[in-house]
């Protein structure tokens, strides 16, 4: 069954007086392009989580963000009074300098760079056994939404395809008056032409063969019969083929610009103009598909 790469998968929970949220978003892309953002503390666990996030989605744009809330009274920052100090001697220095008088010197040192920072915290492995499995809760959920708008996939591409064969089997009922025009027409520029020059009629004779074999759509009809065909059968595989749909929509597309270019009737044109426009509604869902 076919999966969408398009998904988005949430889990929460807390560790002593931490509030954990793990979210991971998925888009589509060629290849994996995986980008993950978390704590400075958890950063020599980021491979394994790489790892981890690949091999369960394989494919798309994906996005993963921890995030961790402290409760309680706890610093989340520290005032570095060393630094204080050496901003307020050499502000106090110019100030005095310059015959400068400020009331709120120390307020604006607050807000310089490096004046406060946050305490550094050692990985806590129990802390991370948590978060670990809140990734494994957000992928699955993140999973099972792909599945959802595979299905939905699925059933767009099985209507598309259907659309296609329909439109196929239209065609024959233009095939008689396509073969009479085009064979009324020749005849007309033959008179015309053998009227005014003296002609091979062999070579003749050869040449319309060459031509009649030329415009002939049989085998056309039949490998798209057979892509459509082969398009449903991978749709409904166990694994998510979605490289392999693009390839067999490319053939499609390839069968479908050849009966047009052979037609040489309105009517057929039409099937074929409408047989490109479900084509590429098709083509357009396969690049989200996993």
């Amino acid at each position: 069954m076919i999966h969408s790469m398009t998904g988005f998968g949430k889990a929460s929970g807390t560790f002593e007086n931490k509030n954990i949220r793990v979210e991971i978003k998925s888009l589509n892309s060629k290849s994996l392009d995986l980008h993950v953002r978390m704590p400075h503390s958890y950063k020599e666990r980021e491979i394994d989580l790489r790892k981890k996030i690949g091999a369960a989605l394989n494919r798309g744009k994906i996005e993963c963000n921890i995030l961790v809330e402290s409760e309680g009274n706890e610093k989340t920052n520290v005032l570095n009074k060393e630094v204080v100090k050496a901003y307020y001697e050499e502000i106090r220095g110019i100030e005095t300098e310059l015959g400068i008088e400020s009331s709120d010197t120390l307020q604006n040192i607050l807000k310089l760079p490096d004046v406060f920072s946050a305490p550094m915290e050692e990985m806590n492995e129990e802390e991370w056994a948590k978060i670990d499995s809140l990734v494994d809760e957000a992928l699955k959920n993140l999973k099972d939404f792909r599945g959802e708008e595979g299905r939905a996939l699925v059933e767009e591409f099985t209507a598309r395809i259907n659309g296609i064969d329909k439109l196929l089997g239209d065609i024959p009922a233009y095939e008689d008056e396509r073969i009479v025009n085009i064979k009324t027409r020749i005849e007309g520029n033959i008179q015309e032409f053998m009227s005014s020059t003296n002609v091979d009629k062999n070579r003749l004779e050869q040449e319309l063969i060459y031509y009649i074999e030329k415009i002939d759509i049989s085998e056309e009809k039949q490998r798209l019969a057979k892509h459509l065909s082969y398009f449903i059968e991978t749709l409904n595989t166990p694994d998510s083929n979605g490289k392999k749909l693009g390839f067999i929509s490319q053939e499609i597309g390839r069968e479908i610009n050849t009966l047009g270019s052979k037609s040489y009737h309105s009517e057929m044109q039409k099937c074929v103009v409408q047989m490109k426009d479900e084509l590429e509604k098709i083509k357009e869902q396969v690049l989200n598909t996993l």
